[in-house]
C-alpha cells in the first residue's frame, strides 16, 4: 500500500483537531483551524514524497535516474546514445573532401571523418541515436563544395543507438541478477560485447576451436548483419588480431577470440491474399512488405537468446492479416515449401521476394 493510501487533507485534519479538547472551537474558520491547516498541508506533502521514495527504492517501479543508480551499485553498465557512421560516394573520384566537411540527408546532418578510397568517404551522424541508420540515398553538402558532381549514401558502416530508458535498463539489471558476469565468462562477453557501439546482440561459442578459444557472432543494432568494418572494430576492441590472446581487449588473457557477424537468409514467400475492396497488391504491396519486416525484426531482437530462429507461417499470416488492406490470406509458403523455416544459429531472416495470388 501507498503511503499516501487513505491520506488526505481532511484526514490529517481530522486526526489533529481530534488531539484538540472538545472545549476548543475547532470549526473551520476557528482560531485553533486554521492553526492546524498549514500543517495538516505540509503532512500530506510528506506523505507524496515518501510514496516517491518507495517508488525509488524498488527497481520495479523506479524512474530512469533511479535505475542508473541502482545499476551503478551493481556495476550493471549503462548504455548511452551512439551515433550512426556511414559511407559515401563522391564524384568526380579525384575530388578531396576534407575531414570535418558536413553534409545533410533528409534532415540529419553528417561530417566527414576519413577516407577510405579514391571517392570515397566515411562520415559520423551529428545527431546521436538511431535517426542518422540510414543505407542509402543523396547527401547534400551544407557549403559549397567546387568541382563536386555527386556525393550518395552507399552503406551504413556502425548502426547508431539510443541511449538506455527505464525499460531496457530494468531488464538489464534483472539480467545481472541471473548470473555474475566476471573474467570472460559467457555473461560477460554477452554483457561487455553487447555495450560496443554498432552491437545489437552477441552469441559466444567457448571452447569452438581447441581450449582458450572463443568466437563471438554479432548482430547490428539495426538487427541486421553488421558490416566488415563493424566487425572488424569489434575484434580490435576484444582481441586485436595482432596480439590474440595477450589480453589487450575486452577477453582475458589467454582467450583467442574471433569475431563473426551474423549472415542474413533471404525468405521468399509464396501466399494468396484477399484484398479489402478497393485494394490490389501493386497498391498494398508496400504495407505488406513492411508488416513482415516488423515480423522480422522481433526475430533479430530475440536472436541473441535463442539457439536458433524460426520462421513461422502463423507469424506472417498474422502480420498480413492484421493490414486494413487485408481480409484473409491462405496457402502461404516459405522458400517454396508450405513449412515453418528453422535459420542456422548465426543467420538472421530477410525478405527475399514476396509472390501474392488472389483467389
Amino acid at each position: 500500500m501507498a503511503y499516501r493510501d487513505g491520506i488526505t487533507f481532511d484526514s490529517v485534519m481530522a486526526d489533529l483537531l481530534a488531539a484538540v479538547p472538545d472545549t476548543v472551537d475547532k470549526r473551520e474558520g476557528s482560531v485553533i483551524y486554521d492553526a492546524l491547516a498549514p500543517a495538516a498541508a505540509e503532512i500530506v506533502k510528506c506523505y507524496i514524497e515518501l510514496d516517491v521514495v518507495m517508488d525509488e527504492t524498488f527497481v520495479d517501479t523506479a524512474s530512469l535516474y533511479g535505475l542508473m543508480k541502482r545499476c551503478r551499485e551493481r556495476a550493471v553498465p549503462i548504455r548511452d546514445a551512439s551515433a550512426a557512421v556511414i559511407e559515401a560516394q563522391f564524384t568526380p573520384a579525384e575530388i578531396s573532401i576534407p575531414n570535418g566537411t558536413r553534409f545533410n540527408h533528409d534532415g540529419v546532418n553528417y561530417a566527414v571523418t576519413d577516407r577510405v578510397s579514391p571517392g570515397v568517404y566515411r562520415l559520423v551522424c551529428e545527431q546521436t541515436g538511431t535517426a542518422g541508420n540510414v543505407s542509402s540515398g543523396f547527401l547534400l553538402p551544407i557549403e559549397y563544395i567546387a568541382g563536386l558532381a555527386t556525393s550518395q549514401i552507399t552503406s551504413l558502416i556502425v548502426p547508431g543507438e539510443d541511449a538506455d530508458d527505464a525499460d531496457t535498463l530494468r531488464k538489464r539489471y534483472y539480467d545481472s541478477l541471473e548470473g555474475l558476469a566476471f573474467g570472460g565468462n559467457i555473461l560477460d562477453y554477452k554483457q561487455r560485447v553487447g555495450l560496443l557501439d554498432g552491437v545489437g546482440g552477441v552469441k559466444v561459442y567457448s571452447v569452438w576451436n581447441g581450449p582458450g578459444t572463443v568466437k563471438l557472432t554479432i548482430l547490428g543494432a539495426d538487427g541486421k548483419p553488421p558490416s566488415g568494418a563493424l566487425v572488424e572494430q569489434v575484434q580490435t576492441a576484444v582481441d586485436p588480431e595482432q596480439n590474440q590472446g595477450e589480453g589487450l581487449g575486452i577477453a582475458p588473457i589467454g582467450h583467442t577470440v574471433l569475431v563473426t557477424g551474423a549472415r542474413a537468409e533471404p525468405i521468399n514467400i509464396q501466399t494468396q491474399i484477399t484484398f479489402a475492396e478497393g485494394w490490389e497488391f501493386d497498391t498494398a504491396q508496400s504495407a505488406l512488405r513492411e508488416a513482415v519486416m516488423a515480423y522480422f525484426v522481433t526475430l533479430a531482437d530475440a536472436w541473441a537468446d535463442e539457439t536458433a530462429t524460426i520462421v513461422r507461417i502463423s507469424q506472417i499470416e498474422s502480420a498480413l492479416l492484421a493490414l486494413d488492406s487485408v481480409l484473409d490470406v491462405a496457402d502461404t509458403k516459405l522458400n517454396g515449401t508450405p513449412a515453418n523455416v528453422q535459420l542456422d544459429a548465426d543467420a538472421v531472416p530477410s525478405l527475399g521476394t514476396l509472390e501474392v495470388t488472389q483467389p
